[in-house]
C-alpha cells in the first residue's frame, strides 16, 4: 500500500509552504586557500608595480643627471664641454634612421652575439657538469682552462686574426670566449656545490647515472647555470665591442669607433646606448626565461620583499 502524505506536507515532511532549507555552507578550508591566493596575487601585483615604478625612477634620474650636465656644461672632475644633450643624440637617432647602416651594424652585432654566446652555452654547460661530477675530467680540464680564462678576450684579437680565416669568425670566436669562462665555472660550482643528500636519496631509489642527471643534477644546478648565463652575456658584450673597434668593418662597436675618429659626438653616445640598451635586452631575455624555465625559483622570489 503506498504511502499516505498529509495535505500541506512535501515528501520531505517539510510544510509546502515553508522556504526551502539554506544551502550548506561552503568548505571553510577551500575558502581560505582561495583568498590566501587572491592575497598572493595582489600582493605580487603590487610589488611588481613598486619595481617598475622604481626602475623608471632610476632611468629618468639618470637621464636628469646627463640632461643637467650637458645643459649647463659643468665642470667637476668630469668635463661635460663636449658631451652631447639627450636632444642631440635624439636627432641623431632619426638622422642614422634615415638610412639601413645603423639598423645594419646593430643586427650585425647581434647576429654575432647570438652565435658567440650560443656556442658557448652549447660547450660550457655539458663541459661544466662533466668537470663538477667527475674528478678524472676535472683533474684532465681544469688546469688548462684556469690558464687561459685570465686572458682578456682583448688579447685573443691578433691570435684569433691568425687562426681564422675572416674578421666574422675571429670576433665570432673572441665573443664565444668572453662568454665561455663564466657559465663553465659557475656551471662546476654548481654541480660541486649541489647537496650530496639528493645524489644518495635518487641512488638508493635505483636511479641510473642517467637518470641522475636528468632529474637530480641538472635541476639542482640550473640557478648556477643562468647565473653563468648572465654575467656570460655581459663579458660578451663588453669582448665583442672591443674586437669590432680593433678588427670589426661592421658593428656597433665599429660605428661607435667610427663616430670617435670623424669626432662625431652624438654618434658615440648613440652608440653607448645602443650597446646598453642590447645589453639589457639580452639580460632581461635570460631572466624571462630563467623564471619559466624555473617556476619555483620565481615563485620564492616573488615572496622576498
Amino acid at each position: 500500500m503506498a504511502a499516505v502524505i498529509p495535505r500541506g506536507a512535501s515528501a520531505a515532511g517539510a510544510p509546502a509552504g515553508a522556504a526551502p532549507p539554506p544551502p550548506a555552507a561552503a568548505d571553510p578550508a577551500a575558502a581560505t586557500a582561495a583568498e590566501r591566493a587572491r592575497a598572493w596575487m595582489w600582493a605580487r601585483r603590487r610589488r611588481a608595480a613598486g619595481s617598475g615604478l622604481l626602475w623608471a625612477l632610476s632611468i629618468v634620474g639618470l637621464l636628469a643627471f646627463w640632461f643637467v650636465c650637458t645643459r649647463y656644461r659643468l665642470e667637476f672632475y668630469m668635463r661635460f664641454t663636449n658631451v652631447p644633450t639627450p636632444a642631440d643624440v635624439l636627432q641623431k637617432l632619426v638622422e642614422v634612421n634615415h638610412s639601413t647602416k645603423f639598423i645594419t651594424n646593430v643586427w650585425i652585432s647581434v647576429r654575432r652575439i647570438l652565435t658567440g654566446f650560443g656556442i658557448a652555452i652549447l660547450l660550457a654547460v655539458p663541459l661544466g657538469v662533466l668537470i663538477g661530477r667527475y674528478r678524472t675530467v676535472r683533474d684532465l680540464l681544469m688546469p688548462a682552462a684556469e690558464i687561459l680564462r685570465p686572458i682578456p678576450a682583448i688579447a685573443w684579437v691578433p691570435m684569433s686574426i691568425m687562426l681564422w680565416p675572416t674578421n666574422e669568425v675571429s670576433i665570432v670566436f673572441i665573443t664565444f670566449l668572453g662568454s665561455f669562462f663564466p657559465i663553465l665555472l659557475n656551471t662546476v660550482h654548481g654541480v660541486t656545490t649541489l647537496d650530496p643528500v639528493l645524489v644518495r636519496a635518487a641512488r638508493c631509489l635505483g636511479a641510473s647515472e642517467a637518470q641522475l642527471f636528468r632529474a637530480v643534477i641538472l635541476p639542482g644546478v640550473m640557478p648556477q647555470i643562468f647565473t653563468g648565463l648572465a654575467v656570460g652575456i655581459g663579458v660578451a658584450w663588453v669582448s665583442l665591442i672591443a674586437a669590432e673597434m680593433i678588427s670589426g668593418q661592421f658593428g656597433v662597436g665599429y660605428f661607435t669607433w667610427e663616430a670617435y675618429s670623424l669626432v662625431n659626438y652624438a654618434e658615440i653616445a648613440l652608440g653607448m646606448i645602443t650597446i646598453g640598451m642590447l645589453g639589457l635586452v639580452c639580460s632581461g631575455v635570460i631572466r624571462v626565461v630563467g623564471n619559466l624555465v624555473m617556476p619555483w625559483r620565481a615563485h620564492s622570489a616573488g615572496g622576498n620583499r
